[in-house]
C-alpha cells in the first residue's frame, strides 16, 4: 500500500483535530465531569449525615419520651401520696371532731341531769313538807324555814 499524499493529509488534519481537542474541548468536558462527581460525592456525603442526624434525632426523641413518662408517673405517684395524705388527714379530723360532738353531747347530757336531779329534789322537797305538813296536820311556813328545806334538799 502507498502512502499517498492524501492519507498523509488525513493524517495531519487528524492529529491537528486531535490536538485542538485536547487543548480546547476535553478540559471542559473533563472540568464538568469532575465538577458533576465532586457534586454527586457531596450530595452522598449530606445525605450519610442526614441519616446519623436522623437516628440521632430520633435516638434523642426517645429519651426524652422515655424521660418524659417517668416525669409523668413520678408526677402520678406524687398525686396518689398527696390523696393518701388528704384522705389520712381527714379521716383524722373527722374523728377528732366526732370526740368533739360525743364530747359535747355528754356534757349536755351531765348538765341536763344535774337539772333534772335538782328539780327532783326541789319536788322531794316539796314532797317532804306537804307530807310533814299532813303528819303535823299543820301549814309549815316555807319562807320561815326555808334553810331547813335547803339542807333538805342539800342532803338529796
Amino acid at each position: 500500500m502507498n502512502l499517498n499524499a492524501t492519507l498523509i493529509g488525513e493524517l495531519i488534519a487528524f492529529t491537528v483535530f486531535v490536538l485542538f481537542c485536547m487543548k480546547y474541548v476535553w478540559p471542559p468536558l473533563n472540568g464538568a465531569i469532575e465538577a458533576r462527581q465532586k457534586k454527586i460525592e457531596d450530595g452522598l456525603a449530606a445525605s450519610d449525615r442526614a441519616e446519623k442526624d436522623l437516628e440521632l434525632a430520633q435516638q434523642k426523641a426517645a429519651q426524652q419520651l422515655k424521660d418524659a413518662k417517668a416525669q409523668a408517673a413520678d408526677i402520678i405517684d406524687q398525686a396518689k401520696k398527696r390523696a393518701v395524705l388528704i384522705v389520712d388527714e381527714e379521716t383524722v379530723r373527722g374523728q377528732e371532731e366526732r370526740e368533739k360532738i360525743i364530747a359535747q353531747g355528754h356534757s349536755e347530757i351531765e348538765s341536763e341531769r344535774n337539772r333534772v336531779t335538782e328539780e327532783l329534789r326541789k319536788q322531794v322537797a316539796t314532797l317532804a313538807v306537804v307530807g310533814a305538813e299532813r303528819i303535823l296536820e299543820r301549814e309549815i311556813n316555807q319562807a320561815a324555814h326555808s334553810d331547813i328545806v335547803e339542807k333538805l334538799v342539800a342532803e338529796l
